[in-house]
């Protein structure tokens, strides 16, 4: 179905002429931070804790649902082009995502780029990850990982150093709208980019801006830990489920992701869904598009083994 006049002419305003983020950062993600921050009295269970890393604490926020009980985990990484978001601007997402998938949700509250660029924020979620599967109260297939844009690459490129280094076994991972790839110019090799790039909230200039304050360096955007759909083997990775957005410039490499995956002997779900719009997970519940992002997400959570 086609979105109508007044929608896009709704999101051609709220797509405002984009800033230089890479000039004005902090700024953007102050702004970003402040208008996702939830400043009513909180209406989850949560407690906040931290991961020790080998100079640095990485903070955590673990979200219950209301009935107690012994949960499985979803371990979440969110997005924000690894530039801006926290556990803080996420929370209603993850209280939301503990009540509707009757999980214990575990945000991590990565180091963002530039002032910490690759993989900096890769590393501290593989020590979360690590502290949670390890753990010899948490049976690994216990934990789910999940994230949605720059925290689906996260996510992809986490179950991918997993398997690397042989410390620990990722069973699930969920890759909401995920980045895999490392070019969103004009001479991207996806069409969604070029059809969704402009007026849809999230541009592709802004795509390149996030992705050049993430690397540290140029070699980085060759590294399928920064992009991994660069990735050639990806034998034993997670049983996986993707959703991707239709009128999301990052559509087209989430479910090419998907596909080279299935292709190397994985356990993979694909899904499109319509008329949504990258970040649309982050909308109310009552919105369709979420309410069926989580009947996906469940059925895939209590059938895929």
């Amino acid at each position: 179905m086609a979105i109508n006049k007044v929608v896009r002419v709704a999101l051609k305003t709220l797509s405002y002429k984009d800033i230089d983020v890479k000039k004005n950062y902090i700024f953007h993600r102050n702004f970003v931070n402040l208008t996702h921050r939830h400043y009513l009295k909180p209406f989850f269970k949560s407690m906040d804790c931290q991961v020790d890393s080998e100079n640095h604490s990485i903070p955590v926020r673990i979200f219950s649902p209301e009935d107690e009980g012994d949960y499985p985990i979803l371990l979440f990484l969110h997005g924000g082009g690894w530039v801006t978001g926290n556990i803080d601007s996420y929370s209603k997402v993850c209280a939301n995502m503990a009540k509707l998938t009757n999980h214990n949700v575990v945000s991590v509250d990565y180091r963002l780029a530039p002032e910490n660029p690759f993989p900096a924020g890769l590393e501290d979620c593989y020590q979360v990850a690590k502290a949670f599967i390890t753990n010899n109260e948490i049976n690994d297939k216990h934990v789910t990982l999940i994230g949605d844009s720059a925290g689906g690459n996260l996510a992809a490129a986490l179950s991918l150093l997993a398997r690397d280094r042989k410390e620990f076994h990722i069973d699930k991972q969920i890759l909401l709208y995920p980045a895999t790839y490392n070019n969103h110019s004009d001479t991207s090799p996806f069409q969604s980019v070029h059809d969704n790039g402009t007026n849809y909230l999230l541009t592709s200039k802004r795509i390149c801006d996030y992705m050049d304050l993430y690397k540290s360096k140029n070699e980085d955007l060759l590294n399928p830990y920064f992009a991994p759909l660069l990735e050639e083997d990806l034998t034993n990775q997670p049983n996986t489920l993707i959703i991707t957005a239709e009128f999301c410039p990052l559509r087209d490499e989430g479910e090419k992701y998907g596909k080279k995956l299935r292709e190397a002997g994985n356990k993979v779900e694909i899904y499109r869904v319509k008329d949504a719009f990258h970040g649309f997970f982050a909308l109310p519940p009552r919105f369709p598009q979420v309410k069926l992002c989580y009947e996906i997400i469940n059925h895939f959570l209590c059938e895929v083994n």
